[in-house]
């Protein structure tokens, strides 16, 4: 199963490549945007903290946790940000969209639409799980919106559920899709990826 997790993915607006060492240089470039990590559980722009934040990404690779890719805009070919599908659990299922970060002159540009639509197929039918989560900030509007637009359920609310890289204690709300509703999903929120 393992070498699922090193797909590239691709579709008109986007290339999901695995993340590598020598990403770091262009990555860093995005990762110094200091508003990328106000709700962050880290702050990738502080020296250091990227190269620990890949290291551990590719090492979770490797034991068969997750599928990390480098998020590159198709129309420029440069280097727009990262992202993966974390915290798998064959056993049940299940992963987790998240770990997301996309530079400022890229968004809202439909990229994140656009990846989000080839990590939840590559999900459901490649690697055959039930389940895929995806969770923000409860601060954070920008984003849960982005989730609600891609047809996830909201779950519920966390409280206290996770402290940020400036020691705020975060309420996390959480989304889900089903496989059972991949299918709806698709056809009413990526019509453009079909």
């Amino acid at each position: 199963m393992k070498e699922k997790l090193t797909q590239t993915l691709l579709n008109s607006k986007v290339i999901l490549r695995p993340l590598k060492s020598e990403d770091e240089f262009d990555l860093q470039k995005i990762a110094n945007e200091k508003e990328l990590w106000v709700y962050g559980l880290t702050d990738l722009s502080k020296p250091g903290e990227l190269r620990d934040y890949m290291d551990k990404a590719i090492n979770n690779r490797e034991e068969g946790y997750c599928a990390v890719w480098t998020i590159i805009d198709k129309s420029s070919n440069r280097i727009a940000g990262c992202t993966r599908l974390g915290e798998i659990s064959w056993n049940d299922e299940r992963g987790q969209i998240g770990w997301t970060w996309i530079g400022k002159e890229f968004q809202g540009t439909g990229l994140n639409k656009a990846m989000k639509h080839l990590i939840l197929d590559y999900g459901f039918n490649t690697l055959n799980l039930n389940r895929i989560e995806l969770k923000a900030d409860e601060r954070n509007l920008r984003s849960r919106k982005a989730i609600l637009n891609i047809g996830a359920k909201e779950e519920g609310i966390l409280r206290h559920h996770m402290k940020t890289h400036d020691g705020y204690l975060r309420n996390t709300v959480f989304y889900s899709i089903l496989k059972s509703e991949w299918g709806e999903v698709k056809r009413t929120h990526f019509q453009d990826y079909i």
